[in-house]
């Protein structure tokens, strides 16, 4: 099974934490966050962990 991220929008909370980093999370996505010094940075983050929790998700066994 092949899953094409490309295709599949996802809504990431952004927030800011006491030491300026820019924090996101993609509430769909189990354990899916990231972090980054600036917007750019936590997005490319963000596309990245996206596809791994993409990944673990599809490697779970569903009973």
């Amino acid at each position: 099974m092949t899953i094409n991220t490309s295709k599949r929008e996802f809504y990431v909370i952004i927030e800011r934490d006491e030491d300026g980093y820019y924090i996101g999370e993609v509430p769909y996505l189990k354990a899916c966050y990231s972090q980054g010094e600036t917007i750019d940075e936590l997005m490319a983050n963000m596309k990245e962990v996206i596809q791994l929790c993409l990944e673990q998700e599809k490697d779970e066994i569903i009973p």
